[in-house]
């Protein structure tokens, strides 16, 4: 094709998309650009960027934000924590206790509503009511319910379709399904609550269409070295978060958690493989492709569970970019997990001397110790929560929540756990704290995240614990504890847009477009255990008020 041919396709592509509403940055293709009225599934793309190609609302007009509908579930309890999916105009959301919504996205109308059926065992567990969102795709919207089970609903009536039990809540401690299974072509996987409690953690695997197992991953690696004596039978590891397909390579990133007991290691001194690691899946089979183990013999809570982002590097290649919660970023070869770098993400790190950035081990790592206090930075909420950042392709940046909290902890020997709602933390005491010298807080930062070079922050108060969305209208919207939701410039962390929503944010905000106009959608309703943590370092948190309401704004 001649250089003059490029260019008049591209003006033919460029003046179609202004027929139909769209600008150049729209009419961008590839993963991140793709089905950009829509946000299908729980990071938008496979490659966990959290961010919109839609640019019409922008820098210029964002301040003309307003509320275009706002949906109450009914329920409280632990807020909300999902990010919505949208499709073809519907929203699909879940609140507390596995209630499923299917709503018109432009008015807030309901649709269709499920209410499941729950097991009363669901009353006893740790990990209760709360949901971190559905997974839509070959007509169903599927669910990880609070009694261990997937279930598949219609995507059209929210009929119930199949439901298969997979975990025995009694005899696993309660282990159950807080965020949603996600899609690998017809195979639909998922992990568990449980890497602080004496079970075996797994991931499971259903055939899509049908709800038959397909395969179970036991975490805990079945190796007397890793795991001495009978250690890996209570060894915890579950793999808690969603993980991400790339259908590119056919490969699931999945993260797992901490060994258990969390803070004392003396009966499980080995590496404790897979816990703390990432793994790459065969979707199919369920085998191993490679790991990486970022925390061997984990004894600070120091999760490998977040988010993989796939971001292209100079080499045209596509790096795995991790964040742990021990306060580094894993720069990786998405292909075979080899270390390509490793920085520094939390201002405060105390647990080790550093990691080392050939090797991606620890460098003189500090453990806990039975019966002797110690103060450990970052806390065990780690360097930042679940709470997931967004890449910006056009900025090159990657804007993530950190928090700037510390721990005492006084490990102690675990004793058998008594019920299913109790947890295998291995400690007398545990006291979320200040860094040494400072005070603590939080903050919302810009990164290149291959290099680690900040761009900029915007420092909190108080920790915020909602996730994050970037957008090609150059925005970068989040909340705060306080119910405060922001609208930030992309390129300088300047304040935008502010509104109060009453209560503070820890779900996912998402944008989409129905019938031309854009939409940014914000899930609100301070929950989940991780302020009731918190409160040891900032008691003020025990005053903020609960809540439940997503709220959706645009511009005229």
């Amino acid at each position: 094709m001649t250089n003059r041919t490029t260019r008049r396709a591209t003006a033919v592509a460029l003046a179609a998309a202004a027929l139909l509403g769209l600008s150049a940055v729209q009419a961008a293709s590839g993963p991140g650009y793709d089905d950009p009225n829509n946000w299908p599934q729980y990071h938008r793309s496979y490659n966990a960027w959290r961010f919109s190609p839609l640019d019409q609302i922008d820098k210029g007009n964002v301040r003309k934000l307003h509320v275009a509908w706002i949906h109450q579930p009914g329920t409280i309890t632990h807020g909300l924590q999902a990010t919505p999916i949208v499709i073809d105009g519907v929203m699909y959301s879940i609140a507390a206790d596995n209630n499923v919504f299917a709503l018109d996205a432009a008015t807030g109308k309901v649709l269709w509503r499920y209410t499941a059926k729950l097991d009363p065992v669901v009353k006893e567990v740790f990990y209760g009511s709360a949901s971190r969102g559905v997974t839509v795709g070959r007509g169903k919207v599927f669910v990880g319910t609070l009694d261990g089970r997937f279930v598949a609903l219609d995507q059209k009536t929210g009929k119930q379709l199949w439901s298969t039990q997979l975990t025995n809540m009694k005899e696993e401690y309660g282990a159950l399904f807080s965020s949603p299974p996600q899609l690998a072509g017809n195979i639909l996987f998922g992990g568990t609550t449980g890497g602080d409690q004496p079970i075996v953690g797994k991931i499971f695997a259903v055939n899509a269409d049908t709800g038959e197992r397909a395969w179970t991953f036991e975490i805990p690696r079945d190796d007397p070295k890793s795991w001495p004596g009978d250690s890996r039978t209570k060894g915890g590891g579950s793999a808690w978060l969603p993980g991400t397909y790339d259908p590119s390579t056919d490969t699931i990133y999945i993260g797992t958690s901490n060994a258990a007991p969390d803070y004392n290691r003396d009966s499980r001194m080995g590496d404790n493989l897979y816990t703390a690691t990432v793994l790459a899946l065969d979707p199919k089979t369920g085998k191993v492709k490679w790991h990486r183990q970022e925390v061997p013999n984990d004894t600070w809570d120091f999760d490998s569970a977040y988010e993989s982002l796939l971001v292209p590097n100079a080499q045209g290649r596509t790096a795995l970019v991790h964040l742990n919660k021990n306060g580094f970023v894993y720069v990786m070869d998405k292909d075979n997990g080899a270390i390509q770098n490793v920085w520094q993400y939390t201002e405060n790190m105390n647990w080790s001397k550093g990691v080392d950035p050939k090797t991606g081990l620890p460098i003189d790592a500090v453990f806990p110790e039975t019966d002797k206090q110690k103060l450990h930075c970052p806390n065990l909420l780690g360097a930042r929560s679940w709470n997931h950042g967004a890449y910006n392709p056009s900025t090159k940046l990657w804007y993530s929540h950190g928090m700037e909290v510390c721990n005492t902890v006084t490990s102690a020997k675990q004793g058998p756990v008594a019920g299913i709602g109790q947890l295998s933390l291995g400690l007398s005491e545990i006291t979320l704290t200040d860094p040494p010298g400072k005070k603590a807080d939080g903050w919302l930062g810009a990164f290149d995240p291959l290099t680690g070079k900040p761009a900029w922050k915007v420092r909190f108060e108080l920790p915020p614990l909602s996730s994050v969305l970037a957008t090609a209208g150059g925005l970068v919207f989040t909340g705060d504890m306080r119910g405060n939701l922001y609208a930030f410039d992309a390129d300088n962390g300047q304040e935008l847009w502010k509104f109060n929503a009453g209560s503070g944010a820890r779900g996912g905000p998402v944008s989409y477009a129905v019938n031309g106009k854009q939409y940014i959608a914000i899930p609100t309703g301070l929950g989940s255990h991780a302020p009731g943590f918190l409160t040891g370092a900032f008691p003020q948190i025990r005053n903020l008020p609960g809540g439940a309401a997503l709220m959706v704004f645009t511009v005229d």
